[in-house]
């Protein structure tokens, strides 16, 4: 029996910017994780998540194709990431099994909400791991990384892909999203193997080390947030606006290159000051799209946390999900925590986490 696991993560800063190439973004892994476990069967496998409202899938194989009995089913991520992985297998000569996979997810609350750490980018990360080891495959970041980036882009469709960085390299980390169409023309040209040994134009991923002194801090809205709905009603706005769309794009460029800067000179103020400044820009955007990027408890929990001296905004897509703070010695974490609950704000215990 093998077992993987994949964080989850937040967007700090760039968001909706890092779609376009050559735009960085800011991302955190978290300790929440999920994990998939793999393990050999004989004629029926198994795909299993206790998450998911549905029963097991089941499935049979012949020859080198997954044929699967219910068809309508919500594991699309899952199987993405196994018809790559498995592509990439048979690429490498390696004959194919059957196997049960059943997938254990921390990324929900309780009942079932989405605090927005990107489950299925984890999901999917966690379950190419798994596939690869169970080939007997060494576990390479970057293997990993663009297996499953094209997995989870063939399902989605849209997004940086910066959620499965997170998930593959862990800690605090300034992401640049790849050519997407680039990578589509490669994958009507090339062998998988072929493109995955590839540099792929505008790929930037580099892991940075906080300041001491600073800390994260997460609340959450309550409110699930519809990320690729977002993602498709603001990308219209380069097609409407693209003037004004530009120069967000540039202005959020230029912020995340200084947060960066600050990561490097440990400067909290630095990094601080830069974040409200893209709270700005994406409430620029907001107003530009007529998408609510900050819903009012978003702007309740950045209002508390700006009281008691952090530095806060929305993380993600926004519309729901979680607020994020850039905390230093000063700030008062324990009054701000009792301000959220008091105004209907959950605050998550949530730490970062590095890979080692």
């Amino acid at each position: 029996m093998i077992t993987e696991k994949a964080p989850g993560k937040l967007y700090i800063a760039g968001e909706y910017a890092v779609l376009e190439t050559n735009n960085p973004a800011i991302i955190v892994a978290v300790n929440e994780f999920v994990r998939v476990t793999i393990k050999a069967s004989q004629t029926t496998g198994t795909i299993h998540s206790k998450q998911y409202s549905q029963d097991s899938i089941h499935w049979t194989r012949q020859g080198s194709k997954m044929i699967i009995d219910n068809r309508d089913n919500p594991f699309h991520y899952i199987l993405s990431a196994i018809h790559y992985t498995e592509q990439y297998v048979l690429e490498n000569n390696v004959s194919l099994e059957v196997y049960d996979l059943t997938v254990n997810s921390e990324l929900d609350s309780d009942d079932g909400k989405k605090f927005g750490l990107g489950s299925s980018a984890a999901v999917t990360v966690a379950t190419v791991k798994a596939v690869l080891r169970f080939y007997g495959f060494e576990l390479d970041k970057d293997l990993i990384f663009k297996l499953a980036a094209i997995a989870h882009f063939q399902v989605q469709g849209n997004g940086s892909l910066g959620d499965i960085a997170a998930s593959v390299f862990g800690g605090w980390l300034a992401y640049q999203s790849f050519d997407k169409q680039w990578l589509l023309d490669q994958l009507d040209r090339y062998s998988l193997v072929e493109i995955v040994n590839m540099a792929w134009p505008g790929l930037k991923i580099q892991l940075l080390t906080p300041p001491k002194e600073m800390s994260l801090v997460i609340g959450w809205s309550q409110k699930p947030s519809l990320t690729a709905q977002l993602v498709d009603q603001t990308d219209q706005e380069k097609h409407i606006n693209p003037i004004q769309y530009e120069k967000f794009v540039e202005e959020s460029r230029a912020c995340v290159l200084d947060i960066v800067r600050g990561f490097g000179a440990q400067d909290i103020k630095l990094i601080q000051d830069k974040i409200r400044y893209n709270r700005l820009l994406l409430q620029s955007l907001a107003k530009m799209s007529s998408v609510q990027i900050e819903i009012p408890r978003l702007t309740t929990l950045i209002d508390i946390a700006e009281k008691n001296g952090g530095a806060a905004k929305t993380s993600g897509a926004g519309n729901g999900d979680c607020g994020i703070v850039i905390s230093n010695g000063e700030t008062d974490i324990t009054k701000m925590r009792k301000e959220w609950r008091d105004h209907g704000i959950l605050p998550l215990d949530f730490k970062v986490h590095s890979l080692s």
